[in-house]
């Protein structure tokens, strides 16, 4: 696939056909992900694939609280968890809604991909070695970012690979929001950190042409308050 047509229509895809991934197909996805960039060359990232039918039932019941609040701050016009959020707000938000009535309402509207995700063909969680990171970031006062820098590209390099193999996915973060529980789940060790759950699978409907802001609604030159850089979007 030509590099610059995997880049437009590699989005986030939930709804998959029952077809099982042959576990060669997985393979070769994983095998082409691994040359991901990463800190130092540390390649500290670790996928477990997630097969056993109770495990996969263990990891939707964790996933779907989160997921429900989420709805549910959505709903209260919060962005979930923003780092700049006020906590208080979205305790009332909580407070003021039944996550778990409100948030199955409106997953169901939306497709029901968390309360099927142990039905998706693939499950992997994929996890870092936290003695790896060189997280520069780690001791400033701000949101810490930069560690991740090292464990996301693998993750968007599975959803390009699972391209190649006309398969499509989703990277999801939602179970960090329950780490501890899915490290006990899946016998990880205490210096790995739950990176995100990625779902693959042949998709109900194949990838099309995304929509995204174009180039200068994002980039300036020379300072953040600079003049907009970038050409009329091609599409």
């Amino acid at each position: 696939m030509e590099l610059r047509h995997a880049l437009r229509t590699t989005g986030a895809v939930r709804a998959f056909r029952p077809d099982p991934v042959d576990d060669d197909a997985l393979a070769r996805v994983l095998d082409n992900a691994r040359f991901a960039p990463s800190g130092g060359n540390q390649q500290g990232w670790h996928v477990v694939v997630v097969q056993d039918p109770s495990t996969r039932v263990a990891l939707r019941d964790l996933y779907l609280p989160g997921w429900y609040e989420y709805l549910t701050l959505t709903a209260a016009r919060l962005r979930p968890w923003a780092p700049t959020n006020d906590p208080k707000a979205e305790a009332a938000a909580l407070a003021a809604s039944d996550a778990t009535e409100v948030g199955p309402r409106i997953s169901a509207a939306t497709g029901g991909f968390a309360e099927r995700i142990h039905e998706v063909p693939v499950l992997l969680a994929v996890f870092v070695d936290l003695r790896v990171l060189a997280a520069v970031d780690r001791d400033k006062a701000g949101y810490p970012l930069a560690g991740g820098a090292s464990v996301y590209p693998f993750c968007w390099g599975l959803l390009l690979a699972a391209r190649e193999e006309e398969l499509g996915g989703v990277i999801t973060t939602m179970l960090l929001r329950e780490e501890p529980a899915v490290k006990a789940l899946l016998d990880a060790p205490d210096h790995w950190g739950l990176a995100a759950v990625v779902a693959l699978g042949h998709p109900v409907r194949q990838p099309r042409s995304l929509k995204r802001a174009p180039v200068s609604s994002f980039a300036t030159v020379d300072r953040a308050t600079g003049p907009a850089f970038g050409a009329a979007p091609e599409g």
